[in-house]
């Protein structure tokens, strides 16, 4: 099997290095350049067509920002995988340019690694030609989620995001527990996370609430094929849970 060539882009020393020794450990990686300067970067991937390029947003000469724009322009099939802290703007603008997901730093490298191996999973090469390749799962149910929560604006740094994470993948697993949400919803997230049922309705509620104050009905709407909500209309924290259970149900995410 040929190994996937990859670009590694931080100005972080210490990111560089815990990432460069987990890829060197697998044989499924070629490491084709690593270094901290965005423009050193972009002459790199301009004469070898990258699988994947993991750039941070902030580097010495052009930015994560210069070089997502010149992959998706030079090698449009080529992925990235954005770096950064969890800055709402800078979330929404690696995902405007098209990068396939946003690693909120700090991240576990492990958890890097999952993401690096499910992103080059969607892409296989045959006789020279790519194409999107069949996958039973084509992302995980907690990419999907992520990926709705960051579209409508609820940013991931916030407790109310892994909490209402979590209870989205609940009530997918089990539908009837939205209709015991404080008897059997709350208190599995609050225990999961060693915490309250309290705290957890009053994150959940405060996440929603982030969503709706930044005018993303557009958004919502969008995402859900519908117009659900008008105006400044939101949702209960159940009411939402269930709307976004339901859309994964209904595509089959499991």
């Amino acid at each position: 099997m040929k190994r996937k060539s990859l670009i590694l882009l931080d100005s972080n020393p210490a990111v560089l290095e815990q990432l460069q020794e987990e890829i060197a450990k697998s044989d499924e990686f070629h490491l084709l350049h690593i270094g901290d300067d965005g423009d050193e970067g972009i002459k790199k991937l301009m004469n070898e067509k990258p699988d994947l390029v993991i750039t941070g947003m902030f580097l010495k000469g052009a930015d994560g920002a210069v070089v997502t724009q010149t992959v998706k322009k030079t090698w449009p099939s080529t992925k990235v995988i954005a770096m950064g802290m969890a800055n709402d703007g800078l979330i929404e603008r690696a995902l405007s340019l098209g990068v396939e997901y946003y690693l909120v730093k700090p991240f576990d490298t492990a958890v890097a690694m999952e993401r690096i191996r499910e992103i080059l999973k969607e892409t296989s090469k045959v006789e020279g030609k790519e194409f999107a390749a069949k996958k039973r799962n084509p992302v995980t149910i907690d990419e999907k989620i992520s990926e709705i929560f960051i579209s409508i604006g609820i940013p991931p740094h916030i407790k109310g995001y892994g909490y209402l994470r979590e209870g989205v993948k609940l009530t997918v697993a089990k539908p009837q527990i939205i209709n015991g949400v404080t008897k059997e919803l709350y208190p599995s997230i609050a225990k999961k996370f060693a915490t309250t049922s309290s705290k957890v309705e009053r994150a959940i509620r405060h996440a929603i609430e982030v969503a709706w104050n930044r005018g993303r009905i557009d958004a919502i709407n969008a995402i859900f094929g519908t117009r659900v909500y008008l105006g400044v209309e939101k949702p209960t924290n159940s009411e939402f849970i269930a709307l976004v259970a339901d859309k994964l149900i209904l595509e089959n995410m499991l």
